[in-house]
């Protein structure tokens, strides 16, 4: 005779790799909705609207040519994120940079928000991401970039 024991494997559902459930991912985050992580082509919206921002300061206060552009970028990244989570970009998009695994008030900090700052400015680390879809400065910095 047939016990639910021989059919459980199929009356469960399907498989969910260990760590994760239906509702949520890998990193414990929402799988949708406010919370979950941040697509590629927002992000990289967001990415070019901080650069068109950095460019027009950097235009209007420095010579273009020079590497102020770069400067204002960093700057504007550091500021912006390690107190209010958000760049300009971000806050356009509706994303919010979180510190991961942290409950409660999701602030950055200083330190963090320096450390992914100069990696993004690097490049390599930000087009470079883990099968979580987080770039080796997210991964560096303890952070995610969220939905809002």
């Amino acid at each position: 005779m047939a016990t639910r024991r021989d059919f459980g494997s199929w009356l469960s559902g399907p498989n969910v790799p260990t760590g994760e459930t239906r509702d949520r991912d890998g990193l414990g985050l929402p799988a949708s909705g406010p919370g979950s992580r941040a697509g590629l082509g927002r992000r990289v919206v967001a990415l070019c609207v901080d650069w068109a921002a950095a460019s027009a300061i950097s235009y209007a206060f420095f010579d273009y040519g020079s590497l102020a552009t770069l400067g204002v970028f960093a700057a504007m990244n550091f500021v912006l994120v390690a107190t209010v989570g958000a760049t300009l970009g971000h806050a356009l998009l509706r994303l919010q940079v979180r510190r991961l695994g942290v409950r409660g008030p999701h602030i950055v900090g200083f330190g963090r928000g320096a450390l992914r700052a100069a990696l993004v400015c690097l490049v390599i680390p930000a087009v470079v991401w883990d099968a979580d879809g987080r770039g080796l400065h997210d991964k560096a910095a303890g952070t995610v970039i969220v939905r809002r």
